[in-house]
C-alpha cells in the first residue's frame, strides 16, 4: 500500500491525475521485417491479432529503426540516436547503454507507473546496465544480444538466474500476462521485447508443420538468395509470435483494460534472411530501406484515430516523447527531476512527438531528416527521398527499390544530404572512438556475472563456440598459454569470492585454473570433477549446421580476489592441464563478501 501511496504522490507532485495516465504495452520483435505481416500484404502467413492493432488504431507506415537490434533498442529506450549513448555494435559490450542516459521506464516510473519487461533486453548486463537499474521494476528474461535455447532455457529474474518454462516466447508471455493481472488496478508500463523470429530456427510442431512443405507464394524479389527452409521457419515463429499478442490482447479485454492501455508493435530491424519485404532493397545489417523500414501499428480506443494511415517519416527515436506526451507526462519536467536525483544531466531528445498525428490533431508535421548510423555507414531518410550510403539519391515514394538514383534530378538536395550525412558520420565516429574503452562493472551489486560473451581469448587454442560471441561459452582451451581477460571497473573494492562456470571431460580433470590480477596476486583452484552435459536438444532447430550449441555448466569455487576499486584486466588463466584440455568456460562470478 505504501508503494501504491508513493507512485500517486509522484503523479501529482508532476501536476497530473492517475486518470489521464493510460496503461502501455510494447511489442517489439527480433527480426522481423515489415513483409512480415499479413497486413503488409504478405499472404504466406495470418497475423490477425498484431493486425487488429492497426485496425482498431493507426498504421505508421513509414517507420524506421536501425540495422541491427541493440542500436535500435537504445533509441527506443532514450529518444537519441544509438551512437550519442554509447551504443556501437551488438557484441562483447558494444550494445551497452551508458549509465548517465534516462530511459523511457525511468519516465514512466517516475510518474507512478509499475514497469516491467519480459524478453530480450541487449543494452547491458552488469549492474548499473541491467534493466532492473534502468527503470523496471521487473524483468524476466535474458540480457544478452542471441540465445541459443528456446526451450526451458536459463533465464534472469530480477538478477537471479532461474531456468524457463517452455517455448521462450510463450513463457515470456505468460509473465507479462501475470505481470498486468497484478498490476491492473494501477497504471503499468509492459516491455515486451520478443526474441524472435532471430536465429537460431527453433519453432515448435505445431507451429512449423503448416509451412513444412509448403512452396511460399510470395518471394524475394531475386528468389536465388532466398533460403526457402529459413522462411518457412520464420514463418512459423512469427504466427507464433502473433498467437502470443493476441493473448495480451485478450487480456486485456478480460481485464477491461482495453480503452485504458495503449497498444503498439513494431520490429528492431529488417528481416533475418531474402524473404518477400515488399520489393524493397536490403535486409538486417543494411542501411537501405528493406534494412530500416518496421512495421508499426497502435491502438488506444477513443484516442488513437481508428484505421488511419500515417505517411509521415518517423523513427524508434520518436517513441519517447510520442509516449510521455500521450501519457499525459511533462518529459521535460521528468527528464529535470529523474536527473537532478541520479546527478546526471539528460541528453538532449533527438527524437519529436508524432502524437498529434495518431490523435487527429495534426494532418502532418515539419519536414526533417532522420539518420541511421551503422558502424562507419550512413544513410539518410527524408518523407521523399533516402541518401544511401554510397551518396545515392532515391525517390522512395517511387521506388522502395531503390533502383534508379535522382541525384541528377536534385543536384542541391543531393549535395545537402551528402554534406548532412557526412557530419553526422564524423559525430558518430567520435562517439565510437569516445566509448571504445568502458570496462565492465563490477561491485555495483553483491554479485556480478561476467559472461564469456564480454570476455577476449589469447593464445593458440582458444575459441569461441559460436560465431555470434553473445551466445558463446570458450572451448578448445588446450595450451597453458591460452588466457581470457576481463576488462573491469570496480565500484567498491574488497574480497571477492571468484567462481568460474565451467565443463570438463572425465579425462580432463585435474587441471588448475586460476583467477589473477595485473599485479600477478590472485587465487585457484584444482578441477576435482568432471561435468560433461549434453547439448540442449535441438531437434527443433529449422536450419542446418546451426552455430548455436548450448549446454549446462557447474561452478567450481576458485577462492577469494581483493580487488581495488578502479579500472583493471582480469585473466583466467590454466597453469597446469592434465588431459587434453583445461576446461570449457560460460562465465565469472564475483561475490562481493561482507554482504
Amino acid at each position: 500500500m505504501r508503494l501504491i501511496f508513493l507512485a500517486f504522490v509522484s503523479l501529482f507532485a508532476l501536476g497530473f491525475s492517475a486518470a489521464e495516465h493510460p496503461n502501455v504495452v510494447i511489442f517489439l520483435t527480433d527480426d522481423q521485417g515489415w513483409g512480415d505481416l499479413s497486413s503488409n500484404g504478405n499472404t504466406n502467413l495470418a497475423t490477425p491479432n498484431i493486425d487488429s492493432i492497426g485496425e482498431q488504431g493507426t498504421t505508421l507506415d513509414n517507420f524506421y529503426v536501425c540495422a541491427v537490434c541493440a542500436p535500435t533498442r537504445a533509441e527506443f529506450l532514450t529518444g537519441r540516436y544509438h551512437p550519442r549513448t554509447g551504443v556501437s555494435g551488438v557484441s562483447e559490450g558494444q550494445g551497452r547503454i551508458n549509465p548517465d542516459e534516462i530511459l523511457i521506464p525511468e519516465v514512466f516510473k517516475a510518474n507512478g507507473y509499475a514497469t516491467g519487461a519480459f524478453g530480450k533486453w541487449h543494452n547491458g548486463t552488469q549492474s548499473p546496465c541491467h534493466p532492473n537499474d534502468r527503470g523496471f521494476d521487473e524483468f524476466y528474461g535474458f540480457t544478452s544480444g542471441h540465445w541459443g535455447a528456446y526451450f526451458s532455457p536459463p533465464l534472469d529474474h530480477n538478477k537471479e538466474k532461474i531456468k524457463g518454462n517452455g517455448y521462450v516466447v510463450d513463457d515470456f508471455t505468460d509473465h507479462a500476462i501475470e505481470f498486468i493481472k497484478t498490476n491492473r488496478n494501477q497504471p503499468f508500463f509492459c516491455y515486451v521485447p520478443y526474441n524472435t523470429p532471430h536465429s537460431p530456427m527453433i519453432i515448435d510442431d505445431q507451429w512449423f508443420d503448416k509451412f513444412v512443405d509448403t512452396d511460399p507464394k510470395m518471394k524475394f524479389h531475386d528468389k536465388k538468395r532466398e533460403n526457402i527452409n529459413m522462411t518457412r521457419a520464420a514463418l512459423a515463429m512469427v504466427e507464433n509470435i502473433d498467437w502470443n499478442v493476441g493473448r495480451i490482447l485478450t487480456t486485456l479485454e478480460e481485464l477491461e483494460l482495453t480503452g485504458d492501455t495503449i497498444v503498439l508493435f513494431f520490429s528492431d530491424n529488417g528481416p533475418n534472411s531474402y524473404r518477400w519485404n515488399g520489393g524493397m532493397k536490403g535486409r538486417k545489417g543494411t542501411i537501405d530501406e528493406g534494412g530500416l523500414r518496421s512495421p508499426f501499428v497502435i491502438q488506444w480506443p477513443n484516442h488513437i484515430t481508428k484505421g488511419n494511415t500515417v505517411e509521415t517519416v518517423n523513427s524508434g527515436i520518436d517513441l519517447l516523447p510520442t509516449l510521455a506526451e500521450l501519457a499525459g507526462i511533462d518529459l521535460d519536467a521528468a527528464l529535470t527531476e529523474i536527473g537532478k536525483k541520479r546527478s546526471v544531466e539528460a541528453g538532449k531528445i533527438d527524437g519529436r512527438s508524432f502524437a498529434g498525428l495518431l490523435t487527429g490533431e495534426q494532418k502532418e508535421l515539419p519536414p526533417r531528416t532522420l539518420y541511421t548510423a551503422w558502424r562507419t555507414k550512413i544513410s539518410i531518410r527524408t518523407d521523399q527521398f533516402r541518401l544511401d550510403n554510397d551518396g545515392a539519391l532515391y525517390d522512395i515514394t517511387k521506388d522502395r527499390g531503390q533502383t534508379t538514383d535522382v541525384s541528377d534530378q536534385y543536384p542541391e538536395l543531393a549535395e545537402e544530404l551528402r554534406a548532412a550525412a557526412a557530419e553526422f558520420r564524423a559525430e558518430s565516429e567520435t562517439c565510437f572512438q569516445k566509448y571504445a574503452v568502458r570496462p565492465f562493472a563490477v561491485g555495483y551489486d553483491t554479485s556480478t556475472t561476467l559472461p564469456a560473451r564480454d570476455g577476449l581469448p589469447h593464445g593458440p587454442s582458444l575459441t569461441r563456440s559460436s560465431k555470434a560471441p553473445n551466445n558463446s561459452f570458450f572451448e578448445n582451451w588446450k595450451s597453458t598459454e591460452d588466457s581470457i581477460t576481463f576488462d573491469i571497473e570496480v565500484a567498491q573494492g574488497g574480497e571477492y569470492e571468484a567462481i568460474v562456470f565451467y565443463t570438463c571431460r572425465v579425462g580432463d580433470v585435474g587441471a588448475t585454473i586460476r583467477l589473477s590480477q595485473e599485479d600477478g596476486s590472485g587465487t585457484e583452484a584444482k578441477v576435482s570433477e568432471s561435468f560433461d552435459p549434453p547439448f540442449y536438444d535441438n531437434s527443433k532447430e529449422r536450419m542446418e549446421n546451426s552455430h548455436y550449441i548450448v549446454k549446462d555448466f557447474k561452478p567450481l569455487e576458485l577462492g577469494q580476489l581483493t580487488l581495488e576499486a578502479g579500472h583493471q584486466t582480469l585473466r583466467l588463466t590454466a597453469p597446469e592441464i592434465i588431459g587434453e584440455e583445461a576446461i570449457d568456460v560460460h562465465s565469472i562470478e564475483l561475490i562481493r563478501s561482507g554482504n
